[in-house]
């Protein structure tokens, strides 16, 4: 999702910034680098299990070898994990063979390890050592857990800004995982989305990515942010992608920002998307296999992590459109929405909480709003409306048929204790999911809650509208809320990111937001807090947050 379809973008030419991924030293037989530069990309960790982990790193073999151009040796590199930050006591080691076929990224599970235990990681490379990484595998199966702390984000343009939000959360300590819900990375080129207009940082490649090397290259772009790396190398990352991994507003058959013929077929532009997607993340993925998956951790909660990208039938016209309620229509695919379905049941880890790319509460906004405000939120919200009034078709509201059955299957099984955490639509939220909208709050039933992140960078409501923060936004916040009783929180305004507290209790979000995006040492402060009480399935503002 963006704040502008392709037909609005300024297309810019001649503005190029290149990633630091040169190193130091020569290609003989075998290899000589500085230390730190044949790991200048980090190291990260993910999709933690109670009994094993995955850990990832690209090294850089010569000089040659940068990303995206199919230039360099195959190599051998070593890895070991430890109990311990020292490396004294190794626990398990091995080697995994890369080259130019991967773009010389390295994936190995580290397994046999023991459940809820802090790990320390690291990669060799004849001299060259690693970073240290930390990692986290999660509870064994039924272990009772007493609480559980994630990291949540989204939305993450490096050409808006700096990731300071990962600084904060790398710096924290507290983490069982960091949970990205999606556009990890943007597809333009600098000057097609930014910051108010303005290139913050310069996105590499210069121009949109389209083929396999393009994706390389601004994977590895993102790779080099400091505070990028210094969060994957805090935490285990749990990651989906939304659509800007891809191209904007992406179907399982095209994409809003794909032009089919001038930038190629779509199904090789997605492949290629979908290769590199799989070589740069720390995920257990790889292209032809399925990205949504379902992480246990104990008896306290289940993680459905979603793709809302792969299956889905294309976006309606606007909500005027028929289609949006059609039951032929999908967001989920049907595979997909069966295995979710069968994860939403009343047995197993008490909390069911999904990975959301897009938000599932409706919205509806009121045709009340100002001319102004009405097309700030429809840019805000993808560019669709029905008689000027923004719809947003790529969410649920889109997909009625496939959330009615998903609101349906939790409210005739009585499952309780679902959270859906969202990202997607730069802007932080805490709603109810009311069983029938039209009657909510008189009925008072809502199955299930959710919670949504803002974004790490990317424009919001007071970017787009060009205005300080807390000054417009508010009065659309409030007619907003008005027009929808089941939205408890709703801030148009700020950049950051969300810390999740789960225990027997309840599920707290916490949104903490960035004084300035655009500063590299930007501070950041608590805004607000929202719990879900166990057995309620609704949000309620709770005090004193984690700090």
């Amino acid at each position: 999702m963006t704040n502008f379809t392709r037909r609005q973008v300024l297309r810019s030419a001649g503005v190029a910034a290149v990633a630091g991924a040169m190193v130091s030293g020569t290609a003989a037989s075998g290899f000589s680098a500085s230390p730190g530069g044949a790991f200048c990309h980090g190291v990260a960790s993910g999709d933690p299990m109670a009994d094993s982990v995955l850990l990832w790193t690209r090294v850089t073999p010569a000089p040659a070898a940068l990303p995206g151009t199919g230039l360099g040796p195959d190599v051998s590199v070593g890895w070991e994990i430890a109990a311990d930050a020292g490396f004294k006591k190794i626990v398990a080691r091995g080697t995994a063979a890369t080259g130019a076929a991967r773009d010389h990224t390295v994936k190995v599970i580290a397994g046999r390890l023991a459940p809820a235990t802090n790990y320390w990681y690291r990669f060799k490379l004849g001299q060259a050592v690693s970073p240290a990484g930390r990692t986290r595998t999660a509870p064994a199966a039924g272990a009772a857990v007493d609480r559980l702390k994630f990291g949540v984000v989204s939305c993450a343009n490096w050409q808006a800004g700096y990731f300071s939000s990962y600084r904060h959360l790398a710096a924290r300590g507290d983490l069982d995982a960091v949970l990205h819900l999606g556009d990890y990375l943007y597809e333009y080129g600098p000057g097609e989305y930014q910051a108010r207009d303005v290139v913050v940082r310069p996105h590499e490649p210069a121009h949109e990515m389209t083929q396999l090397a393009h994706y390389r290259r601004r994977h590895a772009q993102y790779k080099t942010d400091p505070d990028l790396q210094a969060l994957h190398a805090a935490a285990p990352f749990i990651v989906t992608w939304d659509d800007h991994e891809s191209a904007n507003d992406a179907w399982k058959g095209g994409a809003e920002n794909h032009t089919e013929g001038a930038e190629g077929a779509w199904m090789e532009r997605v492949a290629a998307a979908q290769k590199a997607y799989a070589e740069w993340m720390p995920v257990r993925y790889e292209p032809g296999g399925q990205l949504y998956r379902r992480l246990d951790f104990g008896s306290l909660a289940s993680l459905s992590m979603l793709d809302l990208r792969s299956y889905r039938d294309q976006q309606a016209a606007n909500g005027a459109d028929p289609s949006v309620s059609s039951p032929a229509r999908t967001i989920t695919g049907a595979a997909q929405m069966d295995w979710l379905l069968g994860n939403l049941k009343s047995t197993g880890p008490q909390w069911k909480l999904v990975g959301n790319p897009v938000m599932i509460a409706p919205v509806r906004v009121p045709s009340t709003l100002n001319t102004a405000e009405l097309a700030g939120v429809q840019k805000l919200m993808g560019g669709r409306s029905i008689s000027g009034v923004p719809y947003n078709v790529d969410q649920w509201d889109g997909y009625e048929a496939d959330r009615n059955r998903v609101v349906r299957h939790l409210r005739d099984n009585a499952v309780k204790d679902t959270v859906f955490l969202t990202g997607d639509i730069h802007s932080g939220w805490a709603c109810d999911i009311p069983a029938d909208p039209a009657s909510y709050p008189a009925t008072g039933d809502s199955v299930a809650a959710e919670l949504v992140c803002t974004s790490v960078t990317s424009d919001n409501l007071d970017d787009i509208l060009n205005v300080p923060p807390r000054t417009a936004s508010v009065g659309v916040e409030n007619a907003i809320k008005a027009a929808n009783p089941h939205v408890k929180y709703l801030d148009f305004d700020s950049h950051g990111y969300s810390v999740l507290d789960v225990t027997a209790a309840g599920v707290r979000m916490d949104w903490f937001v960035l004084a300035e995006r655009t500063s590299a040492s930007s501070g950041a402060t608590l805004s607000t807090s929202f719990n879900v009480q166990a057995n309620s399935g609704k949000v309620t503002p709770t005090q004193g947050g984690l700090q």
